[in-house]
């Protein structure tokens, strides 16, 4: 029996444009030399190969290095990224480090459109006063290239369901009150206990820990129904994430009427009187209508559908727009206040501690450390990675994988050698293109493409001269042990 494709099980146990902010990299002659070639390349396959462009990056890049100088960054102009005639974004920086690198992407570039590779990579300067600065570097990015986003879903789900219980203050509840999960509609199932918790009442609170720490399907399941399909749409759409459409749970398999419809919730006190009673709710809001397909041929049971795999009811979100909502909530203060959050400065610490916090150093729900090891959940920089991980690297994200599509969206902290960047990636890991079929090559390009991508980045910031060291101390959390 041939297994539907889905997010990985995981049992218990920005929307915006470049900010060209004046960097620029000055590499070595010959990376100088390779910036010139491959805007020429590039402009001539676009066709705007003109004479103004070629002087403009020659004056731009050839400012003359020394032999042995390593990478640096003074203040002058971010090379332009190079937009393709059907949207794709790419910058030269990002072409250049992935090929110096033969050995880790040489596959990579080649397949850049088979595999929908996409990178945006961030960097982060910061002033005399602390404040970051960002620019953003991208490869092959490209919003309408379709890709299944998988559980990457769960980041704004999370942040929306700590907003909402803000919304609620004044009902007396808290994302540590106890929360009821009633039924009201078929497909839906109820929650009265959580044999996760200490004592097993449900909550906010470890919905949230356990998406984040192990990509819990039924938590999100659970906050999505805390939610309604049109709390959650609408209030990222009125953020500027115009294209995101979140329209079903994840791990089970219901219809798009099912879906609409969530489950009547009620928050109890703890003498368990009720404080806030939720009745279902029902969004009758038109998405856009969408032409999304993946693959050549799906099994639909065990039978071989020789036609793509039509996803044009299912999850989707970009990468830009993943990549916006993590700035948002690691730099609100980055964003126009339209597109920042609204959650406490408690919830902020809170999120951050569970999207860094690895399964091993968590109390409640204990975790099986041989299922659940330091890397879980950290494609980038760790990939495939077994045992403990260095504990002054601290990595913000959220991961998805489902149907061979493989994504990490990334905020990047090293302490000791104060080191910061974000770094978001997504790759197409079903190479025969068969979807539900249970062959996608996550262990064999997915997950070597993320560790090396991760590593490369962090060692080209560890060189990267930087006029102020960063203060990484907001970042800096008390594990629970």
């Amino acid at each position: 029996m041939k297994r539907a494709g889905k997010d990985r099980v995981l049992p218990l146990n920005l929307a915006f444009s470049s900010q060209y902010s004046g960097t620029k990299t000055k590499v070595s002659a010959n990376a100088n030399l390779l910036y010139i070639f491959e805007l020429i390349r590039y402009s001539m396959a676009l066709k705007y190969g003109t004479l103004i462009l070629l002087i403009s990056c020659i004056v731009i890049s050839c400012n003359p290095a020394k032999k042995t100088q390593a990478v640096i960054e003074t203040k002058t102009v971010k090379q332009p990224t190079i937009i393709s005639v059907d949207g794709t974004k790419t910058d030269i920086l990002m072409e250049t480090i992935l090929k110096q690198y033969p050995q880790y992407f040489d596959s990579i570039l080649l397949h850049r459109k088979d595999w929908n590779v996409q990178v945006i990579y961030t960097q982060i300067d910061r002033g005399a006063n602390n404040l970051p600065r960002l620019t953003n570097y991208y490869y092959n990015v490209n919003a309408s290239k379709y890709f299944y986003p998988a559980s990457t879903v769960k980041l704004p789900t999370a942040v929306l369901a700590l907003q909402k219980l803000y919304e609620l203050k004044n009902k007396g509840i808290t994302r540590n009150t106890t929360m009821i999960t009633e039924t009201g509609f078929s497909g839906q199932s109820a929650v009265y206990n959580d044999p996760t918790t200490p004592d097993g009442r449900p909550s906010i609170a470890n919905y949230i820990k356990k998406v984040f720490l192990v990509s819990d399907n039924d938590a999100f399941n659970r906050l999505y129904e805390f939610l309604g399909q049109e709390y959650l749409n609408d209030n990222l759409n009125k953020r500027g994430y115009q294209d995101v459409q979140i329209v079903h749970r994840l791990d089970i398999f219901l219809s798009e009427e099912e879906n609409r419809h969530t489950n009547p919730i009620k928050f109890l006190s703890d003498n368990n009187s009720i404080l806030y009673e939720q009745p279902p709710a029902y969004n009758q809001a038109n998405f856009m209508l969408r032409n999304d397909s993946l693959g050549k041929a799906y099994y639909k049971g065990d039978q071989l559908v020789n036609t793509p795999m039509n996803f044009s009811k299912k999850n989707r979100i970009s990468l830009e727009d993943l990549h916006g909502m993590l700035r948002s909530l690691i730099f609100p203060n980055t964003v126009p206040a339209t597109q920042r959050f609204n959650i406490t400065a408690d919830d902020y610490k809170f999120i951050y501690k569970y999207m860094s916090q690895f399964p091993a150093e968590t109390l409640w729900p204990p975790y099986d450390t041989a299922n659940f090891n330091d890397a879980f959940g950290k494609f980038l920089l760790y990939g495939a990675a077994k045992g403990s991980m260095p504990k002054n690297v601290r990595i913000f994200n959220k991961i998805g994988d489902a149907y061979g599509q493989m994504t990490d969206v990334a905020y990047v902290v090293d302490f000791d050698k104060k080191v910061e960047f974000f770094l978001s990636a997504t790759i197409n890991c079903n190479t025969d293109e068969i979807m539900n079929d249970d062959k996608y090559d996550y262990e064999n390009i997915g997950l070597p493409f993320m560790k090396n991508l991760g590593k490369v980045i962090y060692d080209y910031e560890i060189s990267r001269k930087k006029n102020h060291l960063p203060d990484l101390s907001a970042f800096k959390i008390v594990y629970d042990k």
